[in-house]
């Protein structure tokens, strides 16, 4: 692989970036989530039980433990460390000093404590993504701040490659759990006739990809699997055009999602770790600059040849290989590509127990490579003691990045039983170790697609007098069947998923359901802005509802109408039966769930800090109160954006200057007689006669040497006349 300068910068720069939208998503919606008046209070998962701080921190490792030391409840610690990780990713985005080792340490040190108390709010696949990808993050990044220098490390491939690993992971297992699942949707390859308006939160877009034909549809499904599961493995292939071909597969794939549904940071993230599949040549070509490396005017044409006989192989097998494992046929006569699924659960799951070992081995055998290649760029350097110091970072990285390896292959490997239970056991037991701190995760989303009989949905109502009931409308899940759906990306609203979640069963699955409607029922403002930012959009700001209910309805997305023209409503929905019966503050049903479920805080109130942090963290909050948290997340990416956009024209200018310095100097020293001052002037006049007189002084010279040497040839001419008389005459 070619040189990952470019692509390693511009990766911590991305990083940064979804650090800082993932704070901020977190901190606006901690009050309503932790807060003491809060749906799930955080600082009932802190237990403070009289253990030293260092065995507190190893059993549940979080910053929020120092929180007492600085004379703060859990909540404003809470609010500190979010609002400590965004201004510090912020800084990271706009300085590339700051896109440093510790720092990235410092940002997954922080994130790791949100998660530990966040509960089922915060225990999602991609948070788990984010903090391996953080911890990744620490190797891959430079010591800045330290050496002072971002000068290029010999190892930078071999931690970089983790990234790549992380990606083949993530993709892999989310190909390989759609079919391990069973799911008839998947296998039927329908799933997406109901994914677009059965997902957690869709788009507009989401509404008109779901009018789109079956046999398009279900083609989709096809293209997904092959992206997903076949061509991850190009990612280790040492051809760099397939390397770049599987970049802007899992690129389109994830633009679609992006498109169609509102996933958070999730598909950024997936994004940024295709990154680790570039080089700088590509960059380059992005960049519009010109190439200096020229390795492929290096290349012989003979193994230019064989390359582009490889890459054809390969499209070739993949082509063949879709064709036939799903039946691909051309109908003509409704100009549609009918397609089904060809093999069967046994077949996959023996594909399953043939592949997942020789993955490992894959992994194993480009690890080496990389290790080895730069082992052999430390070897190279010149000097002793850069050499020796080269291969003292070389050891402890191969070290880092080979026991990062060994412990991933333990989640990797529960895509298929038989090959997880064949994996060494130290490495499970390294893992055991390790797993508190979310270093390596098992991943696959999208596992069995919900709502087939229709999109199951939570609807609360209020009421004053029992008789008169009005809807709860929340900001972002569906709800009003005339509103449109939002666009809250990257922001997520953790509330609105998981009242998702809690439509898909029972009220009894969902605990945290009866401590939101406790809440309701008091009026909580943190809750409410959960709801709605705008407090006045809810319709019982003025006075808390006396009575609460909830009722689960079944919808769906409206259908062009027949003339082709767009429905009034974007959804129609139909009831389907009770979620939450109803109660009211003392009701004997609520009083019990809320006892059963330990919601009942029996502690005593806690005094608010008035410390000079207690009181900037809650400036902090009044200056934010009201602002949508999609909105300042967008406000802050596009300053950021903004910034380091003029910062590169600055710079870019400032080399264009300079440029224009260097060749008008070179100009010059060419041409000394053309745009220069007087005394450089007179300098080359005055050097100019000198020439001239040395000069005429060579020609002087040789006419005296031409004089002496014709007398010298006069001379011998008389002396050969003279022996010639001499001859004569002896004759």
């Amino acid at each position: 692989m070619g040189e990952i300068i470019l692509p390693r910068r511009l990766f911590l720069w991305c990083m940064a970036l979804i650090y800082m939208v993932a704070f901020v998503s977190l901190y606006v919606q901690i009050p309503g989530l932790y807060g003491n008046d809060g749906l799930l209070p955080a600082r009932w998962q802190l237990r403070y039980t009289g253990k030293p701080l260092l065995e507190q921190l190893l059993t549940s490792p979080t910053l929020l433990w120092l929180g007492p030391l600085l004379g703060l409840d859990t909540q404003t610690a809470m609010e500190l460390l979010c609002l400590t990780g965004a201004a510090l990713s912020l800084a990271a985005s706009l300085l590339e000093p700051l896109r440093d080792s510790l720092v990235f340490f410092c940002l997954w040190a922080l994130y790791l404590s949100m998660y530990q108390v966040g509960q089922v709010f915060l225990y999602f696949q991609w948070d788990n993504l984010l903090l391996e990808t953080g911890f990744l993050c620490v190797l891959v990044a430079p010591l800045t701040l330290i050496r002072g220098s971002r000068v290029v490390r010999e190892h930078d491939p071999v931690t970089f490659w983790l990234i790549r690993w992380l990606l083949f992971r993530l993709m892999f297992a989310s190909g390989v759990v759609k079919l391990t699942s069973r799911c008839p949707t998947w296998w039927g390859l329908t799933a997406l006739t109901y994914h677009y308006e059965t997902q957690c939160i869709p788009t507009p877009l989401a509404w008109f990809a779901h009018q789109l034909p079956v046999w398009w549809q279900k083609l989709s499904i096809v293209g997904t699997f092959v992206i997903e599961i076949p061509v991850p493995f190009l990612f280790f292939s040492p051809l760099r055009r397939l390397r770049l071909a599987a970049f802007y597969m899992q690129l389109l794939l994830q633009v679609l999602i992006i498109l169609s549904g509102n996933y958070n940071f999730f598909n950024l993230l997936t994004v940024t770790l295709c990154l680790s599949l570039l080089d700088d040549r590509h960059v380059n070509f992005w960049l519009r600059k010109a190439d200096k490396s020229g390795d492929e005017n290096n290349d012989s044409k003979l193994l230019l040849w064989l390359s582009r006989l490889v890459e054809l192989l390969v499209w070739a097998l993949t082509i063949f290989g879709t064709i036939i494992c799903f039946d691909l046929q051309v109908d003509s006569a409704k100009n549609a590509v009918s397609s089904r699924t060809a093999f069967t659960y046994h077949q996959f799951n023996q594909f399953l127990k043939t592949v997942t070992i020789p993955c490992i081995w894959i992994g194993v055998l480009s690890l080496t490579w990389e290790l080895v290649a730069s082992m052999f760029r430390c070897a190279c350097i010149s000097g002793f003691l850069k050499r020796f110091w080269g291969m003292i970072q070389w050891t402890v990285f191969a070290a880092a990045a080979a026991s990062m390896f060994a412990v991933s292959l333990v989640p990797f490997s529960y895509v298929e039983y038989d090959s997880h239970s064949r994996l060494w056991p130290g490495v499970r037991q390294a893992y055991g170790l390790v797993d508190r701190y979310q270093l390596v995760n098992s991943y696959g989303l999208f596992r069995r697609m919900t709502g087939v009989g229709g999109r199951p949905e939570v609807v609360i109502e209020g009421s004053n007098d029992g008789n008169t009931w009005t809807e709860i409308e929340f900001m972002y899940k569906p709800g009003n069947v005339s509103a449109s759906p939002p666009v809250v990306t990257p922001h997520q609203p953790r509330l609105d998923w998981q009242m998702w979640f809690a439509a898909l069963g029972p009220q009894t699955q969902s605990p945290w359901f009866t401590s939101l409607m406790y809440r309701l029922l008091q009026g909580k403002r943190e809750v409410i802005e959960l709801i709605q930012t705008d407090v006045s959009k809810y319709p019982f700001h003025e006075e808390p509802p006396t009575y609460l209910r909830a009722h689960r309805y079944r919808y769906w997305f409206t259908e062009p109408k027949a003339d082709g023209s767009f429905p009034e409503r974007w959804w129609r929905r139909v009831y389907d039966q009770e979620f939450y019966p109803r109660v009211h503050l003392g009701n004997t049903f609520l009083e019990g769930m809320l006892t059963q479920f330990g919601l009942k805080d029996k502690s005593a109130s806690r005094r608010v800090s008035n410390t000079a942090v207690a009181q900037a963290v809650r400036w902090v909050r009044a200056q934010v109160r009201g602002v949508p948290a999609h909105t300042l997340i967008w406000t802050l990416l596009a300053c950021s954006a903004t910034f380091c956009l003029l910062q590169g024209l600055r710079s870019k200018n400032r080399h264009a200057e300079q440029t224009a310095v260097t060749d008008e100097a070179a100009e010059k020293v060419d041409d000394p007689n053309e745009g220069g001052d007087e005394s450089l002037s007179d300098h080359s006049e005055e050097k100019q006669a000198e020439e001239d007189e040395s000069e005429k002084n060579t020609e002087d010279e040789e006419e005296e040497e031409n004089e002496q040497k014709l007398v010298s040839e006069n001379d011998d001419e008389e002396e050969l006349v003279k022996k010639d008389e001499n001859h004569d005459e002896s004759f």
